[in-house]
């Protein structure tokens, strides 16, 4: 482990910028989550570096101290893939949120995920867009009533953890921002080789403030949200309830108590993580944790093999590169105006 990383604490994660987010933002809840996991990743802040589009939560990079680039709207991703290839040992993190990583920047995100990108992707989804005063967002649900659906919504939203296991992710997580598990979430997000997908349900208390009180309020939490633990039972409700397979309709349903017939979790099981993923709020609890892991070769890693194989037995020479191909002198001097 670097030496370096051994001895940091959460405020020397912590950059010396006023952090600027609406009293009472899930984000703040959040950059405490990130700052308070970072020593124990044995990652040193100088190989580290925060990447972010445009959006409320893409003002985190300079809230870190570490290095950070505060990219332009949609394209993180992008940048982040050029960032690890050139520098492999870097860690990188990239923060978006549901409007930056799912709209405009939907092809990019996919693409990192498909590819396999050593990296963390930190996805804040409050289903509005909040810094540009409470527009609907491509999670809005039906019937949300913002500045640019007075009526309200009739797009159906997207599942960013059901994209993400479309786009061949090979690790999806959930969380919530204030919520305690979130650390335990982001330090399996690490450890896992490749692209960590991790949807993080973040309250933005100006424009949709409680959206997610259904499964959040300390009165429902229990009943309506499933902790995943890999090797364990899917069993909420105190232990009173549990998810089991309709083996007739090949989908999910709820029993009541602790049998044999409630699912012991498998993360690399991905035809139930896309059921997990997409579970009706209404009759079914929300699913939490790591819904699937299931390691594969890195893109990154894939790429340096390739160049190091393509430039054995070879001498640096840009002059020789310049100069292959079709080539030519000019040599008369330019017409005066």
């Amino acid at each position: 482990m670097n030496e370096v990383a051994k001895i940091t604490t959460a405020k020397d994660w912590a950059s010396d910028q006023e952090v600027r987010w609406c009293p009472g933002c899930g984000d703040y809840a959040v950059l405490k989550a990130v700052q308070r996991t970072m020593p124990d990743l044995g990652t040193a802040r100088e190989k580290t570096v925060f990447i972010s589009g445009i959006g409320c939560s893409s003002r985190f990079p300079y809230y870190m101290a570490s290095y950070g680039f505060h990219t332009i709207h949609g394209r993180a991703c992008a940048v982040a893939t050029g960032t690890k290839l050139a520098n492999p040992e870097l860690d990188v993190w990239i923060i978006t949120g549901d409007g930056d990583a799912l709209s405009i920047g939907g092809n990019h995100t996919m693409h990192l995920l498909r590819r396999n990108l050593d990296c963390q992707l930190l996805l804040f989804n409050n289903e509005i867009y909040g810094l540009t005063k409470g527009q609907y967002s491509p999670t809005s649900r039906i019937g949300t009533r913002s500045p640019s659906t007075p009526f309200g919504s009739v797009d159906r939203p997207a599942n960013p953890c059901a994209f993400a296991l479309g786009s061949g992710a090979r690790f999806v997580a959930r969380g919530i921002d204030v919520h305690k598990n979130l650390v335990d979430v982001l330090k399996a997000a690490h450890a896992h080789r490749g692209s960590s997908f991790v949807e993080i349900y973040q309250n933005c208390v100006v424009y949709n403030d409680d959206v997610f009180a259904s499964f959040t309020d300390k009165g429902v939490a229990a009943e309506k949200q499933l902790w995943l633990v890999a090797g364990e039972k899917m069993l909420f409700a105190g232990g009173s309830k549990g998810l089991a397979l309709d083996m007739d309709r090949h989908m999910l349903k709820v029993v009541e108590g602790d049998s044999d017939e409630v699912l012991v979790h498998d993360p690399r099981n991905r035809a139930v993580a896309h059921m997990l993923a997409e579970m009706p709020a209404a009759s079914f609890p929300v699913a939490l944790g790591v819904l699937y892991e299931d390691p594969a070769p890195t893109f990154d890693s894939a790429v340096l093999v390739q160049n190091e194989a393509a430039s054995k037995g070879k001498t640096a020479d840009l002059q020789a590169l310049v100069s292959k191909g079709q080539t030519w002198m000019v040599e008369k001097e330019p017409r005066p105006e």
